[in-house]
C-alpha cells in the first residue's frame, strides 16, 4: 500500500494528465468505503502577477489502488480570492 504522499503524488500525476492543467494543491483528503476522495486545486490559466491565476478545485473519486474513477471541476477562482467553504 502507498503512503498518503505517494497516493497524492498519484494522484496529481493523473488528474494532470487528464485535465492538461498543472496540480496547486491538495486541499481536502478522505478515506471512503470505496477507495478515496480528494479535492485537486488546479492552475487553469497563469497570469502576471501571479496573484491574479486562475485556479479550479477538481474532485477526484479514486478506487482502493489509487487510480481516479471520476472528476468533476467544483469551482473556479482567482488566486488572491478569499472565499468561504460550502460544506
Amino acid at each position: 500500500m502507498a503512503t498518503t504522499l505517494e497516493l497524492i503524488r498519484k494522484v496529481k500525476t493523473q488528474v494532470q494528465e487528464l485535465t492538461g492543467f498543472s496540480a496547486d494543491s491538495v486541499s481536502d483528503f478522505n478515506a471512503t468505503d470505496s477507495g478515496w476522495e480528494m479535492t485537486v486545486n488546479m492552475l487553469e490559466l497563469k497570469r502576471i502577477p501571479s496573484s491574479t491565476d486562475m485556479l479550479a478545485a477538481y474532485r477526484i473519486t479514486l478506487d482502493p489502488h489509487g487510480n481516479v474513477t471520476s472528476y468533476h471541476r467544483t469551482r473556479r477562482y482567482l488566486r488572491d480570492q478569499v472565499m468561504e467553504d460550502v460544506t
